[in-house]
């Protein structure tokens, strides 16, 4: 039976969910990654990715030939693991994969994943509607920065247990239907997005897993202007930009990637190379379907 951590007059079941998700931790298996011997992900391998996405709702790969490391490979990765359904948003290509590389003209150079600045603390598509709820991603290297562009990552749920430790009230505040509210998205005068509220947790209607919506940005975001709402908010910028525990950090080199349930991640900021060829690119699908289970 899957926890319900909504559920907050169930103390017996969130401190045995708890425990084990602590002691998982405390095993240090997030921080290893599973090496591929070929583009194709035999079974044992996506065994082995979904069940370290089960734990930690991330995992970390590695091709053994890097050059293997294409588009199609992102696709069929995410397929064997069940994702199925890839979110076609404004800055993806033709086939709902994005290419993450600096961009000096048109519609990407608005979005910062498209340049070399640090970004904000987020979990994916926390803008889209409920019917396009992002679940799952694969995240890939092709050729890494000169310098920099670290990603950093933190479980959701862990974010939820360090949270609930400090106050259950701060869990019943990001549970709020209007808890946090994205404003429409306007280019060149014309909405191409509207406004999008919903609570940080939810339990995701799938699976039975939490599901977290966040972002830690402080321009172009509202949150419910209460004094618990604020405090909740305050505790979750501290777990982020604190030396928390749970959080890791890893350059992704050539080759290399992340799958995950969609948890909490963030990138530095990059130096990237002067020529084009060797300049930072990445492959990003965002699926509306978590990993699947084995």
């Amino acid at each position: 039976m899957i926890f319900n951590p909504l559920n907050l007059d169930d103390l017996s079941g969130y401190q045995q969910w708890r425990l084990q998700k602590l002691r998982a931790y405390d095993l240090s298996q997030h921080t290893k990654l599973v090496e591929l011997p070929a583009s194709a992900v035999s079974g044992e391998e996506v065994v082995r990715i979904a069940s370290n996405c089960q734990q930690f709702n991330y995992c970390l790969y590695r091709l053994v030939d890097p050059s293997h490391g294409n588009k199609s490979f992102v696709r069929n990765m995410g397929l064997s693991l069940g994702l199925q359904r890839l979110d076609g948003n404004l800055c993806s290509d033709e086939d709902n994969i994005s290419s993450i590389q600096v961009k000096d003209t048109g519609r990407h150079t608005g979005y910062i994943p498209y340049t070399d600045k640090k970004l904000t603390w987020h979990t994916d598509g926390y803008y889209n509607k409920e019917s396009q709820t992002i679940r799952g991603m694969v995240l890939h290297c092709v050729r890494p920065a000169q310098s920099g562009g670290e990603n950093l990552m933190l479980d959701h749920e862990m974010a939820y247990i360090q949270l609930r430790d400090e106050s259950p009230d701060y869990i019943s505040a990001f549970m709020q239907s209007d808890v946090l509210t994205i404003p429409p998205n306007v280019e060149n005068g014309i909405e191409i997005r509207g406004a999008q509220g919903g609570p940080v947790f939810s339990l995701d209607s799938l699976s039975g897993r939490l599901h977290m919506r966040y972002s830690a940005r402080t321009r172009n975001i509202e949150w419910k202007n209460d004094s618990v709402t604020n405090e909740a908010v305050a505790c979750m910028n501290e777990l982020l930009n604190t030396n928390n525990p749970y959080v890791i950090s890893y350059r992704l080199q050539a080759g290399e990637g992340i799958i995950a349930n969609n948890a909490l991640h963030t990138r530095t900021a990059f130096i990237d190379a002067e020529l084009a060829e060797q300049k930072r690119l990445l492959y990003r699908a965002r699926s509306y379907d978590r990993v699947r289970s084995y």
